[in-house]
């Protein structure tokens, strides 16, 4: 196991402006602060790993070669600013499928934990919606509510109680800098 401590971060809405079932990677786009809070966090010594439900697929919206290439737009957008990221990790089932790797459940982390060798419960799980704070809670890591997204929203549930609610990325990486 890897001493390095990782951030585990929801795409759209957190990393990327949210669009409804996006499949088209013109329409991948960079939230305010994104680039700088990652290149923070990666300064920190952290690792950066993207877990996204993507039940557009199994909805039939899209197929896996269309969502590799919005990730494939959506890294070489985060690379031009020097930014890389460990993994992306996506569940392609729609919710009646009763998955196992549909966030808040946690298949997708422990996969990313065996492939990458880092413990979640050491790290940050960040994200807008319930369900990226509930996964966060399930691994034991620190959770941050970012209020892009449907993060706004998010926050007004008072039960779900997110370690941190920030902005943004930028503001992220600042509380996890203190932590």
């Amino acid at each position: 196991m890897s001493q390095r401590r990782f951030v585990l971060l929801d795409r759209d809405g957190t990393l990327i402006v949210e669009r409804h079932y996006l499949s088209d990677p013109g329409e991948v786009e960079l939230l305010p602060g994104a680039v700088e809070g990652l290149r923070s966090m990666r300064a920190l010594g952290l690792g950066l790993v993207v877990i996204t439900n993507q039940s557009g697929i199994g909805r039939g919206f899209f197929d896996e070669t269309r969502l590799r290439e919005v990730h494939e737009q959506m890294t070489s957008l985060l690379a031009k600013d020097g930014v890389v990221l460990d993994g992306i990790y996506f569940c392609p089932h729609s919710p009646s499928e009763k998955c196992d790797c549909r966030k808040p459940k946690t298949a997708l982390v422990r996969r990313a934990e065996r492939e990458i060798g880092f413990d979640a419960a050491e790290g940050f799980v960040i994200g807008d919606k319930e369900c990226d704070i509930r996964l966060g809670k399930q691994v034991e890591a620190t959770t941050l509510l970012v209020r892009t997204g449907y993060g706004r929203s998010t926050e007004t549930d008072r039960a779900l109680q997110p370690d941190s609610v920030v902005n943004n990325l930028e503001e992220a990486a600042t509380v996890i800098e203190q932590i």
